[in-house]
């Protein structure tokens, strides 16, 4: 068995319409499926033109958690302490976040020099934790 791409990842958000706005009004994501199944809406993000890996923005609830376990992950994710955690790439560390400071994005860490290239850190409104990061060349 040979497995070839990660095609979606998950992160759970309280309100999925504010989510859009984060993720496409602030960090320039597309949308790529906003589908109501029923028994939950299936909202997903991408980087633009890459519609082959999605992150999927999900509410806690039905039907991957019961009520009360539901009820759990919204305290947790609301104290900041169950977020998920997202990296992303840039061409350019520097102007991408000085760009998303003038957005009003919530800085975690600014742009830093590591063996791995420049690197900050960004929380989305519901405290998942996203790296962003310029990487070297690897040789």
């Amino acid at each position: 068995m040979t497995m070839n791409a990660i095609s979606r990842s998950q992160i759970y958000v309280l309100d999925q319409d504010e989510a859009l706005d984060f993720y496409i009004g602030k960090l320039g994501l597309e949308l790529n499926t906003d589908q109501d199944l029923g028994f939950m809406r299936w909202l997903t993000v991408n980087i633009p033109g890459d519609r082959q890996r999605e992150i999927l923005l999900e509410k806690p609830g039905p039907p991957n958690l019961d009520p009360a376990t539901a009820e759990q992950v919204r305290e947790l994710l609301t104290k900041g302490a169950a977020g998920g955690f997202l990296f992303m790439t840039t061409d350019d560390a520097h102007k991408t976040y000085e760009e998303l400071v003038a957005k009003g994005v919530d800085i975690t860490d600014e742009p830093m020099e590591r063996p791995y290239g420049i690197d900050f850190g960004i929380r989305d409104p519901f405290g998942n934790r996203i790296r962003i990061g310029q990487m070297f060349e690897r040789s």
